[in-house]
């Protein structure tokens, strides 16, 4: 009965996670809910194995259909990777509890732009080529990826707010692009989890193929209904985070 619950959160996690990030609110509170008293880094470890072959696919399903700028993408991949490693070793010596009180008013900024700016996200208009979109990528990847490994909660939705925002991208083609980025960070943690022992891998690839299969078939609306889409399930899926971080923050 335990591995139908979680592995029906990791269905619709999967399935969220491949239209914009945000999986996590969905599965890791499954994993505490039906594991209470199991240690948190085991259960952070168990949603990474489940989460990570989701992402893995939605990547390569979106890389068929939407134009990807491997060029810049590949190093800010590796940059999200090691800002990963180095994020989850540094939880390991500091707390990150400062951050649960900032993220609620982070998340809220970043939702309030997009609903005043109706028009972002909706066309893709990259502002840098070459070297200096490596280089902001590398940026982008070497940042989100230090926060998932330390704190996490946001990941793919500040991903794709920043390709959006920054980069010029318009929501699939971020979306698309965070999926290869999200996919590095979460291969660095599971790695340090399954390397501290943290991992119960017959939970974990059972979660794995639900979370696939949730995966194809948000990989596929996202693709079938393009930006707009996309950029709806945004605000919602970050709506939800402010409201799941801003009780966790303040109501607890």
């Amino acid at each position: 009965m335990e591995l139908l619950i979680v592995s029906l959160a990791s269905l619709m996690a999967g399935f969220v996670d491949a239209i914009v990030g945000g999986g996590g609110l969905i599965l890791v509170p499954a994993l505490f809910a039906v594991f209470p008293t199991t240690h948190p880094a085991t259960l952070f470890g168990i949603n990474k194995g489940a989460s990570v072959w989701g992402t893995a696919v939605a990547t390569a399903q979106f890389a068929r259909r939407v134009d990807l700028r491997w060029a810049a993408l590949l190093p800010a991949a590796a940059a999200g990777f090691a800002g990963s490693l180095v994020g989850a070793w540094l939880v390991t010596v500091i707390s990150a509890d400062f951050l649960r009180k900032v993220l609620p008013f982070v998340l809220l900024a970043v939702l309030a732009y997009t609903l005043v700016k109706k028009d972002l996200g909706r066309h893709h208009k990259p502002r840098f080529s070459g070297a200096a979109e490596t280089v902001a990528t590398c940026g982008i990847g070497l940042g989100i990826g230090f926060y998932d490994g330390f704190f996490g909660p946001g990941t793919g939705s500040f991903f794709v707010f920043l390709f959006v925002r920054w980069l010029g991208y318009d929501f699939l083609s971020a979306s698309a692009s965070a999926k290869l980025l999200n996919t590095a960070t979460n291969l660095a943690a599971l790695g340090l989890f399954a390397y501290k022992g943290h991992v119960w891998w017959h939970f974990a690839l059972t979660m794995a193929v639900a979370n696939v299969l949730g995966s194809l078939l948000g990989t596929r609306l996202a693709l079938k209904h393009g930006a707009g889409f996309v950029r709806l399930v945004f605000i919602v899926v970050v709506s939800a985070l402010i409201l799941k971080t801003g009780f966790d923050a303040f109501m607890r």
